[in-house]
């Protein structure tokens, strides 16, 4: 399993969450998309507001966060 992080570089929330989503990705496999640059990407996932993380096994989506969580949410709801 591994995160999608949908983020924006115009998005202050997004850069609040940048380094928690760092140190999770210590222990998850996180993969940063830039919704501006890889639109096609968000759309194919729905994404409709940023910061969105999305667990996903392989294109499956798993689990679905919008705005900012804890570092152990994420953690916890990946294992």
């Amino acid at each position: 399993m591994k995160y999608l992080y949908f983020s924006a570089a115009w998005c202050h929330p997004c850069s609040t969450l940048a380094p928690i989503m760092a140190q999770v990705g210590q222990s998850v496999s996180v993969q940063k998309i830039d919704v501006d640059s890889q639109s096609a990407l968000a759309s194919q996932y729905n994404v409709r507001n940023v910061p969105t993380v999305i667990l996903v096994n392989g294109s499956t989506e798993v689990k679905r966060f919008v705005g900012i969580q804890s570092k152990e949410t994420y953690i916890n709801a990946a294992r």
